[in-house]
């Protein structure tokens, strides 16, 4: 079924002066105005497009992607304020509206936010709002711990980082357990850390528990390899240099030194770590 506001594929039906139409199923026959026309489109051929309301109020179809569909969250930048609301540049031709009343604060022309996007049930027009707590999954998360899932910065708080969970849960990072710099809008990979019985999740940026370890443990023996068996790092280095050669935080790097120099594969010295020279038999 072909729905206001999502992307879907759709066979070209005829061609016109004006554009493609398409069939729309349920939506009957869909323009697909001609700028958007490639020369390898053919009659028949299916067409990606994203279903929108253009300017006259009328359903067509488009090959731009939008930074979020209807039912989704997308960091969009304001383009231009108006007596009705705030219009944004969400990757589409036509911006969306996101009225006064679904304003949380007073939004600034030039400035990103995190926007949700709907159909407005009284105008049935693609709208958007900053109103996320609402629209987010009422199920109780069934995530496990060390779950690696796909998590966007939403806001900053006095804590840490507000973030977007696969588009449908909240979850946060807290402050001191975020060893790089992040910000609003960023795409991250986390892993669930905890599931709160409120049904708010706690992030870690690494990997949680013995996997975190083997894989920058696994990380670090692979470079030490790579330089000949020494490198100028141990547990006295600066977090900054750890975080800048490695990735991670000097906190990780210590256990997966330690774990290293406990399978006796390292040794750590005053001026780095070494690789292990293997003992001979008797």
């Amino acid at each position: 079924m072909v729905v206001l506001g999502k992307k879907t594929s759709l066979p070209i039906l005829k061609r016109t002066d004006f554009g493609y139409y398409l069939d729309g199923d349920n939506m009957g026959e869909i323009l697909m105005p001609k700028r958007y026309i490639t020369d390898d489109m053919k009659i028949g051929d299916p067409v990606d497009v994203f279903i929108f309301l253009d300017g006259e109020e009328r359903i067509v179809a488009t090959t731009e992607t939008p930074i979020a569909e209807v039912g989704e969250f997308g960091w969009m930048k304001v383009s231009k304020i108006e007596n009705v609301g705030t219009f944004m540049d969400w990757g589409v031709s036509k911006e969306l509206l996101v009225p006064f009343s679904e304003q949380k604060i007073k939004m600034e022309e030039g400035k990103s936010y995190m926007i949700y996007v709907y159909v407005d049930p009284l105008t049935e027009r693609l709208a958007g709002t900053m109103k996320l707590e609402k629209h987010f999954d009422k199920t109780f998360p069934e995530y496990k711990v060390g779950t690696e899932v796909s998590a966007q910065i939403w806001t900053i708080t006095d804590v840490g980082y507000k973030c977007i969970i696969d588009s449908k849960f909240q979850g946060v990072l807290y402050k001191n357990e975020v060893y790089k710099r992040i910000f609003p809008g960023q795409k991250l990979t986390t892993y669930i850390k905890k599931v709160r019985e409120d049904g708010k999740i706690d992030l870690s940026m690494e990997p949680i528990g013995h996997i975190r370890f083997d894989i920058n443990s696994q990380a670090i023996m692979d470079l030490l390899l790579k330089s000949g068996g020494k490198l100028p790092y141990n547990d006295k280095t600066d977090p900054e240099v750890i975080n800048k050669i490695f990735g991670i935080s000097k906190k990780v790097f210590k256990a997966a030194i330690g774990t290293l120099y406990k399978q006796k594969l390292i040794e750590i010295t005053e001026n780095g770590i070494v690789k292990s020279q293997p003992t001979e038999s008797k």
